[in-house]
């Protein structure tokens, strides 16, 4: 039997310190919670059923810190995993790190149990902007644990930045991004501040100081061309890449490739059905090993709902949508459902049709969320 492509996220909940603008599954939490989530952990990953139906192309531990967890706590999911899952031999598996929790210890550990790219969450190079975000690391630290990562051999290494963030100015954005170029990390995710219902900077975001819309523009618009300067190509809105270094899992999300979430709070795509673990601590701890309990709000999605997901998803990316991936899905080109629209955007110089994918412009990336709701 041809197995089916599977990518994994598996959730890793705890943080030190609840970041400002934060509004992700995350919180701090005593070392023998952290022992117990280990173990509901891998009773999910053990009762998942079917393991040997799939071949996992890709898996993500995110968080939350996922550096936060013991070494030896890490590589008993790692195993786990591996005991229940075919891995593609070339499978891209990522750790999410912050800078200031890792050590070169928990390196060299890492990539003896098989991670092979490592995403280090900077967001700023600043240390004034690192306090407003309430980040609990300095730059700093930042570039001692980018070095720590290569040094243990991490050749596979994305750095996040965020722009648009309270009193900075364009210069201040430009300085972060040439400063990480610098570094020659594998791939750079630049994405801005967005304030989220919820969270504290929400709450105050009147007293902010934030960037003018015009100075936010301008932050995206010369990110591609700075970056570009420096050996990286634009490959989805905010996912800038070295040639062959594309976050492979990303992309399998914009691709809908089916994803199998583990833990708290997690999401999964499976079978064209979409649902998400349960977000009670109390719950997940006593019935991780139970699909049936721990599942909440699944939703089959009908034809209508695939072709809008893959339309909106894959115009995510500057490749674009491939008619003929799409016709092959769908039976049924996408001119035959959205031609109106299409042609509107094409003709406004917002969307184009290139070597049979039509993708947006880079005039149109920069109202994608306008043109993307015309496909819903």
């Amino acid at each position: 039997m041809k197995k089916k492509e599977l990518e994994l996220y598996v959730h890793i909940p705890f943080c030190a310190r609840k970041c400002e603008y934060c509004d992700f599954l995350s919180f701090s939490c005593s070392d023998g919670a952290k022992v117990s989530y280990t173990d509901a952990l891998i009773r999910e990953i053990d009762s998942f059923p079917d393991a040997d139906h799939y071949r996992v192309i890709s898996a993500f531990f995110g968080g939350g810190t996922p550096s936060l967890l013991e070494s030896h706590s890490m590589r008993m999911i790692m195993n786990e995993i591996k005991s229940r899952f075919c891995f593609s031999d070339k499978a891209e598996i990522t750790l999410e790190a912050n800078p200031g929790t890792l050590t070169a210890e928990k390196l060299e550990a890492y990539r003896r149990m098989g991670f092979n790219r490592i995403s280090i969450g900077c967001q700023s190079l600043s240390d004034v902007e690192l306090r407003r975000l309430g980040r609990i690391h300095t730059a700093e630290e930042f570039h001692e644990s980018f070095s720590l990562a290569r040094n243990a051999g991490f050749d596979n290494i994305n750095v996040d930045l965020m722009s648009a963030l309270p009193g900075q100015t364009y210069g201040d954005w430009e300085r972060n991004l040439r400063e990480t170029a610098r570094l020659a990390p594998e791939h750079i995710s630049a994405y801005s501040l967005i304030l989220e219902e919820g969270t504290p900077f929400y709450e105050k975001q009147a007293d902010l100081d934030l960037p003018d819309e015009e100075t936010e523009r301008l932050m995206y618009e010369k990110t591609h061309d700075i970056l570009e300067e420096y050996g990286y190509h634009q490959y989805e809105i905010s996912n800038y890449a070295k040639e062959g270094y594309e976050c492979r899992h990303n992309i399998g999300y914009w691709k809908r490739v089916p994803y199998q979430g583990f833990g708290l709070g997690a999401s999964s795509l499976l079978n064209e059905e979409r649902f998400t673990n349960t977000s009670d601590w109390k719950e997940y701890l006593s019935d991780s090993d139970k699909p049936d309990i721990i599942r909440k709000n699944p939703e089959k999605l009908e034809r209508k709902d695939q072709i809008e997901e893959y339309m909106i998803l894959g115009l995510r990316m500057n490749q674009g949508v491939s008619e003929r991936d799409f016709l092959e899905r769908f039976r049924c080109s996408p001119g035959d459902i959205y031609h109106d629209v299409i042609e509107k955007y094409v003709n406004t110089g917002f969307m184009q049709r290139i070597d049979g994918h039509i993708s947006l412009t880079r005039k149109g990336i920069s109202v994608s969320n306008i043109i993307m709701a015309d496909f819903v």
